[in-house]
């Protein structure tokens, strides 16, 4: 069957000599994997939109678990993200998030135009802590596992939250607080962000201005809870822990 797609490379490796498995995240048929021959070659008409994070339109025949790529074109190289290792640290994160947490030919077109979205915010330079979160929150309602923000997880009142535990799946009152004593405590306006991250689509953020205490703390209560009800090891997430223990 021959597919014509528009998709964003979120893996791309090394097959043999001189070709390239090319994983596209595609809004309609979600995510595929074609080979892509000679993309390692010098003057290889694939060695460009072969690069992780390119937004192209790919024609290809598919007969079994992977395709063919026939031809391909550029739509947005996002040459402003591989230029820059951080840039490139928080993209290759949500691109691996995508590419671990998605199944094959598994359509999500709304996570698609997020992802599409949150490579473009990477680029423009907004915050690219508070673009992770967006979009690793979106992923986690997709995996099922959206928290509860609105009333304590244990009593269902709408009480002021005191806490959030990543165990219980969701805020606590003050009254509910022996429920999980490992619960964080938490402050209006982190709650407020992790609402945000909820409801946003990441296509109409704006620039944000988040106080440092505020993104540790939110770091904190996202990789916790993803950690928790998610579970996947990531090596991209290792490499942003790194940078961050060093400063880099």
């Amino acid at each position: 069957m021959q597919f014509r797609v528009q998709a964003i490379v979120i893996r791309s490796m090394d097959y043999g000599e001189g070709n390239k498995i090319l994983t596209l995240f595609t809004r309609e048929q979600g995510k595929m994997s074609v080979v892509a021959r000679g993309a390692k070659k010098v003057k290889s008409r694939y060695g460009s939109v072969a690069q992780l994070f390119t937004l192209g339109e790919f024609l290809f025949f598919k007969s079994g678990q992977l395709g063919t790529l026939n031809h391909a074109e550029i739509i947005e190289p996002y040459y402003k993200i591989r230029e820059d290792l951080h840039k490139v640290a928080h993209a290759s994160y949500l691109a691996e998030l995508t590419d671990r947490m998605m199944g094959d030919q598994e359509g999500r077109p709304f996570l698609f135009d997020q992802l599409l979205g949150s490579m473009t915010a990477i680029q423009e330079d907004k915050d690219p802590q508070i673009i992770d979160h967006l979009y690793e929150m979106k992923m986690i309602m997709y995996g099922g596992y959206t928290p509860e923000l609105d009333c304590c997880v244990n009593c269902r009142e709408n009480r002021e939250p005191a806490a959030f535990s990543a165990g219980l799946g969701g805020i606590l009152c003050d009254r509910c607080l022996f429920r999980d004593p490992g619960a964080t405590r938490i402050s209006p306006g982190v709650r407020k962000l992790l609402k945000l991250f909820v409801q946003t689509d990441v296509r109409r953020l704006g620039q944000i201005d988040v106080k440092p205490a505020t993104k540790e703390a939110l770091k904190h209560l996202m990789r916790s809870y993803f950690d928790m009800h998610v579970g996947l090891k990531l090596k991209s997430r290792d490499f942003l822990e790194q940078m961050e223990k060093y400063g880099i």
